[in-house]
């Protein structure tokens, strides 16, 4: 009777183990919240912040800076998408002009600021200690032109009225501040040069 047991008391035991791996221990979790806080606290939007990076399982300044530059790029793509849908909606003759070409100003303006932010992205998942400060200074830039991008489509609907301005103005601003997180996250990097830092 006892060796039959054995067997299934085995089992039992690797299945509860494979169950505790696969959970996340709770230090890692107090780990993550901590930095998520601390990080956000100084952020330009910490509110937002804390929104958008709170679910993140980052334990390291790198991977909260990963996080918040997937969190721009998800955002970009989005607006991205909302623009060339209403660039095509926009097509018609009976659309003002200046409605035209400021949506497809902002149409190329966004496309851009999706390529900066993944090439910031892969950047971020690449780096490496003898090229540490040349990948920050790229990452740096590639966000502060993607903010540019962003304010620049939104000049161009200063001299257009309605509801597709404001729809236009709405999505842009919301993606501009988490852009705006990002680098804040990104400079906080650089100053740590890598280092896990609460």
């Amino acid at each position: 009777m006892r060796f039959t047991l054995l067997p299934l008391l085995l089992l039992l035991l690797l299945l509860s183990y494979s169950a505790a791996a696969r959970k996340p221990s709770s230090h890692n979790a107090t780990t993550s919240s901590h930095l998520v806080r601390t990080s956000c606290q100084h952020a330009s939007y910490p509110n937002l912040c804390l929104h958008t990076l709170s679910a993140s399982p980052a334990q390291t300044p790198r991977d909260l800076a990963q996080a918040a530059v997937g969190v721009s790029l998800s955002r970009a793509r989005k607006v991205s998408a909302f623009l060339s849908q209403l660039s095509h909606s926009s097509s018609s003759s009976s659309t003002p002009k200046r409605q035209r070409v400021a949506v497809g100003d902002c149409v190329e303006q966004v496309s851009d600021s999706v390529d900066e932010l993944s090439r910031t992205l892969e950047e971020l998942h690449h780096l490496h200690e003898e090229t540490f400060r040349w990948q920050m200074s790229n990452a740096q830039t590639w966000v502060s032109a993607a903010l540019t991008n962003d304010d620049t489509c939104l000049d161009g609907f200063q001299e257009v009225d309605g509801k597709v301005k404001a729809d236009v103005k709405k999505k842009i601003t919301n993606a501009a501040r988490v852009t705006s997180n990002a680098l804040y996250m990104i400079n906080r990097l650089d100053e740590s040069r890598g280092r896990p830092r609460s």
